[in-house]
């Protein structure tokens, strides 16, 4: 038994995901495959751009393997650009355009990216690696520095160029945060898409979706867009999460599935004219990355009907842990109970979960313990990082870090967490990342990082510091210089003086003493 290995009748998912991706470029050929505003293209015409600029790169010397970057927005290029690189037999490794520059230019140079494919808006960072090793594209023909794709591939063969792939050929490296304040990249390989891709059919079999995808590419929305293309779905791209617009697309191009974090939910609840638009299409509106208030799910129940569609995943383990479908949120035509609302569903047709004590030994219903993992999702491990892999790994179980029960019917509840991690309006947060950083601002004597509960943001990072009383502070220069490292997301939005912080018993900081002393 292995940590991808499962009891469940399933497919064979070892092969290679392009099989799939060209089940959805043969069988769907005349339908639209991705739009934005003006743009659309069917499955034929992203076949085709997707297969020059793949060409384009074998032909530019590039082997199985490569590892290519796409630094931008969401944006009908930036699917082309990573089906591409995919059907390169190259690594996708997504940028995250929310994080700092230094951070990304340290992804870059760490993961070994040797083609870069960029938004206009991110040159800088296209400028900062350009030294002549890399091959760096332009994906819109605003930036004049580096050429633009099309030029690039106009020459190129339309038909795909045949690479050897198997399932556990590596095709993307997502990157998340650690407890040594760099970030990982978690090897996904193509059994893994295969088996989400199954595993999106499964829970969600009805034909001719419409995604909207507003949630970044570079996180969820990528893998999902990946997913349902081989059944034909059409993607409705937006570049940023903006709720005037999510509500005129979902009217007009009659969207069926989307997902968004839970603060997204929140401010779409609360928009003015919610109830002036047709809605009707939808059938099912994801939420998850992040914990939902349970008041305001029954809301967007009642107003938007039984629709609701949660779950639990993390990127070692992508979008495929548990579900809780819409059907699951009601019964007997009314909202289930407040309890059942906190749960996050039951195991996924591909995944196996249990609970495991602290002896590693599994435990059985309503017993806390660390939820595990089992099944053809679970990520290879961490890149290059035998140590970190062998740390989530106990008793050929994937161990997720988050401390769960399971109820007498096969429900998962989420407790805590043992990782010192903040999720803030679906983003993950590593304390020690920015301790890291705010340790190095002068005047700063200590700093302690924690996520206090936000009813907008599920947390929000919030920081207790020690200042030298020698040196001026000046926290709107202190919280600058945090956004310039880290960027906006991992910037605390809440920062408090203190003359001392609470210690354990060994002289570390108590984190959980802390949260106490910092609530409201």
């Amino acid at each position: 038994m292995s940590v991808h290995s499962s009891t469940k009748d399933l497919p064979n998912f070892d092969h290679s995901f392009l099989d799939l991706l060209n089940q959805g470029f043969e069988n769907f050929p005349d339908r639209v495959c991705c739009q934005s505003g003006a743009q659309v293209l069917t499955y034929a015409e992203v076949d085709t751009l997707s297969a020059k600029i793949a060409n384009q790169l074998v032909q530019s010397g590039f082997e199985v393997g490569f590892k290519g970057a796409i630094y931008s927005l969401n944006s009908v290029e930036t699917l082309i650009a990573t089906v591409g690189v995919i059907r390169a037999g190259g690594v996708w490794v997504p940028i995250n355009p929310r994080n700092s520059l230094k951070d990304n230019l340290g992804v870059l140079a760490r993961f070994e990216v040797s083609a870069l494919f960029y938004q206009s808006a991110f040159i800088e960072a296209a400028q900062s690696i350009d030294n002549g090793s890399r091959l760096i594209v332009a994906l819109d023909n605003r930036a004049t520095d580096h050429i633009f794709w099309r030029d690039w591939c106009a020459d190129a063969d339309s038909s795909a160029p045949s690479v050897e792939l198997d399932g556990a050929s590596l095709m993307s490296l997502p990157q998340t945060g650690g407890t040594t304040g760099s970030p990982k990249g978690v090897m996904l390989n193509h059994s893994c898409f295969n088996a989400n891709a199954y595993n999106s059919a499964q829970l969600n079999p009805r034909t001719e979706q419409v995604w909207l995808c507003a949630a970044p590419m570079t996180h969820v929305g990528g893998r999902i867009a990946l997913c349902v293309m081989p059944r034909g779905a059409r993607l409705v791209i937006m570049d940023r999460v903006d709720l005037d617009l999510v509500l005129e697309l979902i009217q007009r191009e009659k969207v069926t599935d989307l997902f968004l974090p839970p603060t997204a939910i929140y401010t779409l609840l609360d928009h003015p004219r919610l109830d002036e638009y047709d809605l009707s299409s939808v059938r099912q509106l994801g939420y998850g990355s992040a914990p939902m208030n349970i008041e305001r799910l029954k809301e967007a129940i009642q107003r938007l009907g039984p629709v609701m569609s949660g779950g639990y995943g993390q990127t070692e383990c992508p979008m495929s842990i548990s579900s809780f479908r819409p059907d699951q949120h009601m019964e007997n035509g009314q909202i289930v109970s407040d309890q059942r609302l906190r749960s996050v569903g039951r195991e996924t047709p591909v995944s196996t979960v249990r609970i495991m004590g602290e002896d590693g030994e599994l435990v059985g219903p309503n017993v806390e313990g660390e939820i595990v993992i089992r099944g053809p999702t679970v990520a290879s491990g961490y890149y290059q990082d035998p140590e970190e892999t062998a740390a989530i790994r106990r008793n050929d179980w994937h161990l997720t870090g988050d401390i769960g029960y399971l109820d007498d019917e096969g429900f998962l509840y989420i407790c805590d967490r043992k990782k010192d991690m903040i999720i803030t309006g679906g983003f993950n947060v590593y304390s020690v990342e920015v301790e890291r950083v705010m340790a190095e601002f002068p005047g700063i004597k200590q700093a302690a990082v924690v996520g206090l509960p936000d009813e907008k943001w599920g947390e929000i990072v919030t920081a207790a510091v020690i200042t030298d009383p020698s040196v001026s502070l000046s926290e709107a220069a202190l919280l600058a210089y945090i956004k310039e490292h880290l960027g906006s997301v991992k910037t605390p939005k809440r920062l408090e003086l203190v003359d001392e912080l609470p210690l354990t018993p060994l002289g570390k900081v108590d984190k959980k003493a802390l949260r106490k002393i910092l609530e409201p």
